[in-house]
């Protein structure tokens, strides 16, 4: 989302043309975010009165809801400590979990603009108790309109030092929350594409999940960058305005 539709809350050239050519010729897609601040809803609605770039509830998926199925395919009627905002607290709630600080199964990391000294400390000792500890995505830092923020990939280093304990991370680039989508549409990898702003997160689970790839040059990785990398994505365009005339070649029956 964040990079190839839209930047902080800035629509890109082009973003609302896309979601129209998905929506008019009716190719299932999801729009999917490392981001477990806010649900579906929420960003549904920033989206729109912000972007106004019109995306469905149900086609968005966010690390909150990747990592929420994840814990309920382990272990299903669990218990968590959750360190975040109301995406992922909706998130764990909704698949039926207990959330709370004594004795949980899971201590549950994700992203939040308050992060608590008394909450990671709490954190950090239910780790050592023995808590299982599961973080939504590794992102280091993120964007804001002040600046770079510390992400959930910076808390959890720093409750790894503390616990000697290194998290699952279930967000990108980990494929896993590549599969869930795609079993979230009931698609294929070889009839599906991942269209991102990131070689090493967004191309890189796009690759591993066997899916075709476009990087689109307007968010974190330059074009002039791409060479750096091991790997290649399948195309390399300015921006998501370039995709727009792509929808129908890429999604041709003859391809399928």
């Amino acid at each position: 989302m964040d990079g190839v539709l839209v930047r902080e809350e800035d629509p890109i050239p082009g973003a609302k043309e896309f979601i129209a050519a998905l929506r008019e010729q009716e190719i299932p897609f999801l729009v999917l975010t490392n981001n477990s601040i806010y649900t579906p809803r929420d960003l549904r609605v920033r989206l729109l009165r912000s972007s106004g770039i019109d995306v469905p509830e149900d086609s968005i998926w966010t690390s909150a809801l990747a990592t929420a199925q994840f814990l309920d395919d382990q272990r299903p009627g669990g218990s968590a400590y959750v360190v975040g905002e109301s995406g992922l607290t909706a998130a764990v709630h909704d698949i039926g979990y207990v959330m709370t600080d004594r004795d949980p199964d899971y201590v549950v990391l994700g992203e939040t603009r308050t992060y608590s000294f008394e909450a990671i400390t709490r954190a950090i000792r239910l780790i050592n108790d023995g808590a299982r500890f599961i973080a939504t995505n590794p992102d280091p830092s993120g964007p804001s309109a002040q600046g770079m923020l510390p992400a959930t990939g910076s808390v959890a280093a720093l409750i790894s030092t503390a616990t000697g304990r290194s998290p699952y991370f279930i967000g990108k680039p980990n494929p896993l929350m590549m599969r869930s989508a795609l079993n979230r549409l009931e698609a294929h990898s070889e009839t599906t594409v991942m269209i991102g702003d990131r070689m090493d997160t967004d191309i890189i689970s796009g690759l591993e999940a066997g899916l075709r790839t476009i990087l689109v040059a307007t968010g974190a990785t330059e074009r002039h960058q791409v060479e750096d990398f091991p790997y290649r994505p399948t195309r390399v365009v300015d921006s998501i305005a370039d995709v727009v005339s792509l929808v129908g070649e890429l999604f041709r029956p003859d391809e399928a």
